[in-house]
This record gives structure tokens, C-alpha cells and sequence, in this order.
């Protein structure tokens, strides 16, 4: 796999790293969880497009997308986690993007919520 370049954004580029490793391993579910592994995909992609997204805007519509970008983080996170705990995935692979993820949300909380 080549690694992209980095943007300079660290939340950007740590959530498009997990997003590159969960696509990369949760494609293999089985059928009975493929709506689950296909939600995965999606909301791990949502993290990093809202948080490419907001980047790019300003005021109350750049906070909307760091705001997805959250959620979208958690949500995710919480399906690794159900996909692990079934062994549906590697679990390794599923703790590593899991961490990524985390660190993530605590990046984009800190952009909704700097110190003042």
C-alpha cells in the first residue's frame, strides 16, 4: 500500500489512516454482518471527508462538519468494536483502528471546543 502524503491537518491525516485500515480489513465480514461492516466503512469515511470538509470552511459550517466528524468517530469506533468482539475481524487490526479513532474524537473536540 502507498502511503498518502500528509496534509498537515494531524486529525485528517490520523482519521484517513484508519479509514485506510479499516476499508482494508472489514471488507472480509461474513454475510450475516456485511449492513454492519458496510456502516463501518461508511462512517469511518465520514470522519475524514467532514473533517476535510470543515477545513475548508468557516464559523457555525465548519463546526457542523467537526461535528459529524465526531460522532462519525464514535460510531465507528463502536462498530470495531462489535465486529471484533463477534470475531468478524482481526482484532488486532480492529484495536489499532479503534485507537487511531480515538484519538480522532479527542483532536475534533478539542477544535469544538478550544481553550479559550
Amino acid at each position: 500500500m502507498q502511503h498518502p502524503r500528509r496534509t498537515g491537518f494531524d486529525a485528517h491525516d490520523l482519521a484517513r489512516e484508519a479509514a485506510i485500515l479499516v476499508i482494508e480489513h472489514v471488507t472480509t465480514v461474513r454475510p450475516g454482518l456485511r449492513s454492519l461492516a458496510d456502516q463501518t466503512i461508511r462512517a469511518t469515511t465520514s470522519v475524514v471527508l467532514n473533517l476535510a470538509e470543515g477545513a475548508g470552511r468557516q464559523g457555525r459550517d465548519r463546526m457542523y462538519h467537526w461535528r459529524i466528524a465526531y460522532g462519525s468517530a464514535l460510531e465507528a469506533r463502536t462498530a470495531l468494536e462489535l465486529l471484533s468482539a463477534t470475531g468478524s475481524v482481526d482484532a488486532v487490526n480492529a484495536a489499532r483502528a479503534g485507537g487511531l479513532l480515538d484519538r480522532v474524537a479527542a483532536m475534533t473536540w478539542r477544535l469544538m471546543h478550544p481553550r479559550r
